[in-house]
């Protein structure tokens, strides 16, 4: 396999001859290193700890679909709730823009679920069976037929197997809990036939993403390296290759006036999971890991010379031109971020423990008897709360005369029900004087005694009066007695 030097205008995984190219990155320390495994670590132990974590009864995070309620955090939502997503992500994808328009791309190289479990999890348990970099890649030049590579890399991937599969029932957690979960496992697949495909196919996708596709992920999958080019600028915050300082390149034994900081030892490009040479300049495939940075001030600190050769900087700042962190983009996103949050907390605002939904029933619009004009309805009341409530339920309109019957009065609601009720309107024939609004309310004591209002505006149809007025008059004609 013809193997392609790093290249700004090609991608380095895929080899010359069209191949696939699979890196094997060094291992590298450094205080870059050290903090973004120590933050890995804990968004790791949040994962697999939040289905554990009680709060108000449910586990912090509880997707529960199939009841269609969702616990966030104490919070319970309703299928009737989902809108609220709407003004989270928004909000999400607005923070994402303004970090990345300042910092880079941070959220790849530190908190992307991906680059987290590959290079925290995945790779060290890589590197212990088949060793460094180096050895790994002996092992690719042997054929399958070999033992050690067959012992080494078939462990590997058996351990990458059973890891996947954790991973994969602790993701299906947040949809069941973790008690719903052991049942469902004891009883056996054919119990759950759908759950348990889900984890098969979870756990495969899963195991071929960290044992095979890897990088390929961020470079080919991913949009997010190429809404970077939209979303950075020349004072954005990325990892760069002073130039200036480093060039030109010479051995540690050269002239150091005549050559620049940088000794081309390669040992930047060698730690790079994505497999570029970051002396190139920014490119598509960074994630902003800076495994570079470390590999780089280890090297300064041996030869003498000062740290920050390749580091934090925006590209003004590695050219000497002035930095300026304060731009109107940011402005631009920081108030698209504070709108989405002022939006999202005034939603919430408007949340009620119960959700009531009035729809006209099936059939005909209406219903004319001797005596009544008849609107029915259906009122589905919610209780979306873990505690029972009491709500009440009355209909307003300007029409003096007309009768209710169905779903009016005291009501008490077990925690997470329905009640589905029939409401009937009645307007005396004679009185039928065209369509008119009405407002049905409901009223309602919370869990914790505040009261709470919701109103649905429904409409009184019936046929024209004046055509109700002739028939009457020919019935009346044609039956004097009556």
């Amino acid at each position: 396999m013809a193997r392609r030097s790093p290249n700004i205008d090609s991608v380095t995984t895929i080899a010359d001859d069209g191949s696939r190219n699979f890196l094997h990155p060094h291992d590298v320390k450094g205080n870059f290193t050290n903090a973004r495994r120590a933050f890995a670590l804990i968004l790791i132990g949040i994962y697999f700890s939040l289905p554990f974590i009680p709060i108000n009864g449910y586990p912090a995070v509880f997707l529960d679909v199939m009841n269609r309620r969702f616990h966030l955090f104490g919070l319970t939502f309703a299928a009737q709730d989902l809108w609220l997503a709407f003004f989270f992500i928004s909000g999400l994808g607005f923070f994402l823009f303004f970090i990345t328009s300042l910092l880079g791309r941070l959220w790849c190289g530190w908190a992307c679920p991906h680059s987290v479990f590959l290079e925290q999890v995945y790779r060290p348990i890589e590197r212990l069976f088949e060793g460094p970099a180096a050895q790994q890649k002996k092992l690719d030049q042997l054929p399958w037929t070999n033992g050690e590579k067959l012992a080494k890399r078939g462990s590997k991937i058996l351990v990458f197997f059973l890891l996947s599969t954790v991973i994969a029932h602790f993701f299906l957690a947040y949809f069941l809990s973790i008690p719903q979960l052991w049942s469902w496992i004891a009883q056996g697949p054919v119990a759950h036939p759908q759950s348990f495909i889900f984890v098969t196919v979870s756990t495969a996708i899963i195991a071929f993403n960290f044992t095979w596709f890897r990088e390929q992920l961020c470079i080919v999958i991913c949009p997010y390296g190429r809404f970077q080019s939209a979303l950075i600028d020349d004072d954005t915050m990325v990892i760069g290759y002073d130039e200036t300082r480093g060039e030109p390149r010479g051995k540690s034994n050269k002239d150091p006036q005549k050559f620049g900081d940088c000794i081309a030892c390669n040992r930047c490009v060698q730690v790079c999971p994505t497999g570029i040479d970051i002396r190139q300049g920014l490119q598509l495939e960074c994630i902003g890991c800076a495994n570079c940075i470390d590999a780089c001030n280890e090297i300064m600190d041996h030869e003498g010379k000062p740290r920050g050769l390749v580091r934090y900087d925006s590209l003004n700042g590695l050219k000497g031109k002035k930095r300026q962190f304060i731009r109107p983009r940011l402005f631009l996103y920081a108030f698209l971020l504070l709108l989405g949050v002022g939006v999202m907390t005034f939603s919430f605002t408007k949340l009620r423990p119960a959700n009531m939904q009035v729809m006209r029933m099936q059939g005909m619009p209406y219903y004319l008897t001797d005596d009544y004009l008849r609107n029915q309805f259906q009122v589905r009341v919610i209780n979306k709360k873990t505690e029972p409530i009491q709500i009440g339920v009355s209909v307003d309109s300007d029409i003096q005369n007309m009768e209710i019957t169905g779903l009016v009065g005291d009501i008490t609601l077990a925690p997470e029900t329905e009640d589905v009720r029939t409401l009937i309107l009645l307007v005396p024939r004679g009185e039928w004087a065209g369509k008119f609004p009405a407002t049905v309310n409901l009223a309602g004591i919370s869990p914790n005694g505040n009261t709470f209002n919701i109103s649905k505006d429904i409409e009184f149809l019936g046929p024209d009066p004046e055509l109700l007025k002739r028939l009457d008059a020919q019935e009346t004609q044609t039956n004097p007695s009556d």
